[in-house]
């Protein structure tokens, strides 16, 4: 990111292309603990392998996206297969040439310091994305697909955007709170125009597509797709439920959301509640 640990982004740019131009996934944060624990794994480079340091990537929407988007600029131009997860990236990298690529990473935690509620808005939004994750491998290896682990990894940067944002933009974040609590018959997608003059699935899939990213984790991801694949529906399910169930189990939303997953899983509503509870324990 381009922005400067002392400066943030106050006036939204035009359009997608100028959200685009601000973003360089090189100089993203991660989280603090990811960062620690990268720099506790070099000292031990030699007894580290991709299986071990691809789960603690997994874990860091925005240190997934930086790995996935240095090697798809390595990986231009020459054919072959996508490098879909943190853990094929790093087979593909090597464990060497991935601490040389990343030295000592800046910490979100540190950069949103002096911004509490920026904070504490991104790591709400890192919260469900967890839980969407979870219930998204839950529902793939409920279904033996095959791309569980593509899945999951699809469902965690699935509202990436809503994390770059309150990062680089914390006034702009927050602005889109206080209009929905003010208005809660909003719909995001035109509070988040009104206020970016663009929406965070636009520019998410605009960003997808410039890093490069692996094209089935791009498919994944497009919520504006024409048609939808049963992948495309697990995820979506997912992220369905886990954004209607942050703050527990009585929003008048989840009735539909379970008959839906329920038909998806070919499951009965006490079933699939069941699943639901055993995933997010």
């Amino acid at each position: 990111m381009q922005a400067t640990a002392e400066t943030f982004l106050t006036r939204a740019p035009r359009d997608a292309a100028g959200w685009c131009a601000l973003f360089d996934p090189a100089a993203l944060p991660v989280l603090a603990a990811t960062a620690v624990e990268i720099e506790e794994l070099r000292i031990v480079e030699d007894e580290v392998d991709a299986h071990s340091l691809g789960e603690l990537i997994a874990r860091d929407p925005l240190m997934t996206l930086k790995l996935l988007a240095h090697v798809a600029r390595l990986r231009c131009g020459r054919e072959g297969s996508d490098t879909e997860t943190a853990t094929a990236a790093l087979v593909m990298l090597g464990i060497p040439p991935f601490f040389r690529a990343f030295g000592a990473q800046r910490a979100v935690e540190e950069r949103l310091a002096g911004e509490p509620a920026a904070l504490a808005g991104f790591e709400r939004v890192l919260r469900r994305s967890h839980r969407a994750a979870a219930f998204a491998i839950g529902f793939a290896v409920h279904r033996l697909d095959h791309d569980a682990a593509v899945i999951h990894e699809a469902a965690l940067l699935h509202d990436f955007a809503e994390l770059l944002l309150w990062v680089a933009a914390p006034a702009l974040a927050l602005e889109i709170v206080r209009r929905q609590q003010a208005d809660p018959t909003l719909r995001s997608a035109a509070v988040q125009r009104a206020v970016l003059n663009v929406e965070l699935a636009e520019l998410q899939h605009a960003l997808m597509q410039q890093w490069r990213l692996p094209s089935l984790l791009t498919e994944l991801n497009h919520d504006h797709a024409r048609s939808e694949t049963a992948q495309m529906r697990n995820v979506r399910l997912a992220v369905r439920v886990a954004r209607h169930s942050m703050d527990g189990w009585d929003n008048p939303a989840l009735p539909d959301d379970l008959a839906d997953i329920g038909a998806f899983l070919q499951l009965g509503p006490q079933h699939v509640l069941r699943l639901l509870h055993e995933i997010d324990s």
